[in-house]
């Protein structure tokens, strides 16, 4: 039986728990939109550390500083990104932002926005191959380099040293890089702020922790009116990233031991 099979089964028969654990899984729902077959396997298992499972994951719901489809798009964000790649987290998730009012469209820019996730195999390896080579050390740009530079700065805000070299290296990489990067802010589909919002979650996420983007931003996000408390509401949300483990583990661990007739 497949994972999204049981779960159907676990909501429409509630299988397994009892009237107690009714009222939990409906309190569960009530403050954080989803049930799933973990979260009963957590609560048959072991009630008290679901409880406080339930505390942590539960308070940016219940704090409502950001709004419900924006947490959720934050969720998918964190479980799509290349560094996580949770697929049943993210099918909660984007179940979940369809329930709050969430578009096909908006969905697709979160994606658009985590893609560009791998560039960060430039932000952080192309620095250390200079410093170990020495090429295109101290070399400047060409005009049109130049022009290039100053086109980034505009759209995005921002510049770090590594992207010279990759002008000086292939300027048609890029502006192939420089497309795909921007095109989700060509569009309104998802406000500057959200766009912010998903770019720290995904460089803050347990999984990457890229502190230069980060920084970066939170900057940005302060930038478009975001206040102190909305950017600890991401890296909270963000913070329950840790919880994956369990939709990892747990049915790898049920899988073994329905193996061996336990």
């Amino acid at each position: 039986m497949s994972r999204l099979e049981k779960d159907q089964l676990y909501n429409a028969k509630g299988i397994g728990i009892d009237d107690s654990k009714k009222t939990q899984e409906a309190s569960f729902k009530e403050e954080v939109g989803y049930w799933n077959s973990t979260l009963n396997y957590l609560l048959d298992a072991d009630e008290e550390f679901f409880e406080i499972y339930k505390k942590l994951v539960s308070t940016p719901y219940k704090n409502n500083i950001l709004d419900a489809k924006s947490r959720e798009l934050i969720n998918i964000a964190l479980s799509s990104a290349p560094t996580n790649l949770s697929k049943d987290t993210l099918e909660t998730h984007i179940e979940n932002a369809l329930n709050q009012g969430a578009t096909e469209k908006e969905i697709l820019e979160v994606f658009k926005l985590v893609s560009v996730l791998g560039m960060h195999t430039c932000a952080v390896g192309v620095p250390i191959l200079v410093e170990e080579t020495g090429q295109y050390e101290g070399v400047p740009l060409n005009r049109h380099q130049e022009e290039l530079k100053q086109k980034f700065v505009e759209k995005m805000g921002y510049w770090h040293d590594f992207r010279n070299t990759l002008l000086l290296n292939d300027e048609h990489f890029f502006e192939s890089y420089y497309e795909f990067l921007t095109n989700p802010w060509e569009t309104d589909i998802l406000s500057p702020k959200l766009k912010e919002f998903i770019y720290i979650a995904i460089d803050s996420a347990t999984t990457h922790l890229f502190d230069v983007g980060i920084r970066v931003h939170i900057r940005g996000a302060l930038k478009h009116g975001a206040t102190f408390e909305e950017i600890m509401e991401v890296l909270k949300l963000t913070s329950a990233q840790g919880v994956d483990t369990f939709y990892a583990g747990i049915p790898v661990l049920e899988s073994v031991l329905a193996k061996r007739g336990k």
